[in-house]
Order: structure tokens, then C-alpha cells, then sequence
């Protein structure tokens, strides 16, 4: 499923609409800052999932 630059602008545009231009800002600080601690947690599981392997050994 590829968005091409129509609906990419039309998602903005609705989000705009329903955020409002200064409540966009933090929004998206608190999106990167969720990402981010999800890939935080994925890693830290990948790292005892391999010492959990490595120790049944």
C-alpha cells in the first residue's frame, strides 16, 4: 500500500483540521518519543532473549 503526494496531502490536511497548528508540535514530540521507546524496549528484549540462549547452553 504506496501513499502517493495526494493523499499524504489530504492525511495532513485532515490532521490539521482536527489538531490544529499549535497542538501539532507536541504531537509529534510525543510520537517520536513513543517510537523511540518502543525500539528501546524491542532492543533490551533481542539482549535477554540472546543471554537467555546463550545461558542454556
Amino acid at each position: 500500500m504506496n501513499f502517493g503526494a495526494t493523499e499524504i496531502l489530504i492525511i495532513v490536511f485532515i490532521v490539521l483540521l482536527l489538531f490544529g497548528g499549535k497542538r501539532i508540535p507536541g504531537l509529534m514530540r510525543s510520537i517520536g518519543a513513543s517510537i523511540s521507546s518502543f525500539k528501546k524496549g524491542i532492543d533490551e528484549s533481542k539482549q535477554s532473549d540472546s543471554a537467555n540462549s546463550s545461558s542454556k547452553k
